[in-house]
């Protein structure tokens, strides 16, 4: 069989993706792939200018609208004035190891965009999806080996890279629940997870360590598929018949780089207990609930 690409995704004419962080990187392409295969395409940014740069670029039918997963009021705002179907939604956005920070709502910036920021879109958003939701996450989350409920902003014990790898942990634990809460209440939407491998994009470009940023550079140069190669797991996820919870990367050798297929996730990252848990806490701290009743 041939590798997979974007050639073989399905007319998607009629249909709608919303994806978030679409300006650049794994979301440009995964907006172009959607939108070359007749998808209306929204391109959820925060800087709409840069958006509207990249839509430029874009085929077929599209928009921007504005969406800052750092700020719960900008995620409420987006979801708000949503008023049609939401067919695919593909939770791209992200940050990556940068300095210690906090979102507009005092979370640890990794966890609180890469993770609450999309937990509460997707909770808001829900009633309107009708296929599926697909979260990028990443071989990051085998960085830790949990997630830190007891201090999940890192205070006074910040690391980079484990923040980072806590907030991809949180990505495919909620994948993991929100199936399990879609399945419960009779749903047929499906929540997918897939990581891009190492994956040339801007991602890696805010270390606050001039080594560690050296030392991507490079590998982006000798090891990293292009972000075009990247996309190809979430648009696997996207558009093919998939079990829902199925995590989608790489084929090649350690999941570096090579065509979509299925892969494993850590022991942390299969935890049922640890997600519903991380649930209960993305609840408190967003202020947003699963909005499905229960299947009779």
């Amino acid at each position: 069989m041939p590798a997979w690409s974007i050639d073989r995704i399905p007319d998607l004419t009629g249909r709608t993706a919303i994806i978030t962080g679409a300006n650049s990187g794994l979301g440009v392409h995964t907006a172009h792939a959607l939108a070359r295969a007749g998808a209306h395409v929204v391109l959820a940014v925060r800087d709409v200018t840069k958006g509207a740069e990249a839509a430029a670029a874009l085929p077929g039918s599209h928009e921007v609208r504005r969406l800052d997963l750092a700020d719960l009021a900008s995620v409420r705002e987006f979801a708000d004035s949503w008023d049609g179907d939401v067919d695919l939604l593909i939770n791209n956005a992200g940050v990556m190891i940068p300095p210690e920070g906090r979102t507009k709502d005092g979370f640890e910036t990794q966890f609180g965009t890469n993770h609450l920021g999309h937990f509460a879109l997707t909770n808001l958003l829900l009633p309107h999806v009708t296929d599926r939701v697909v979260t990028v996450a990443s071989t990051a989350h085998r960085y830790v080996r949990g997630i830190n409920f007891d201090n999940p902003n890192f205070t006074g014990v910040y690391d980079s890279r484990r923040a980072y790898g806590q907030s991809k942990l949180a990505n495919l634990l909620f994948v993991l629940e929100l199936q399990r809460r879609l399945t419960e209440a009779g749903s047929s939407v499906r929540a997918l997870a897939a990581h891009p491998g190492y994956a040339a994009t801007n991602l890696q470009s805010h270390s606050p360590s001039p080594v560690l940023r050296l030392l991507m550079r490079a590998a982006n140069r000798v090891v990293a598929q292009d972000a075009k190669a990247g996309a190809l797991p979430t648009l696997y996820a996207a558009t093919q018949d998939l079990p829902g919870a199925s995590y989608l990367g790489p084929d090649g050798l350690f999941e570096v780089r090579g065509g979509p297929t299925l892969v494993s996730r850590s022991a942390a990252a299969s935890d049922s207990a640890a997600a519903k848990k991380l649930w209960t806490l993305s609840e408190e701290l967003t202020g947003t609930a699963f909005p499905l009743t229960k299947a009779d």
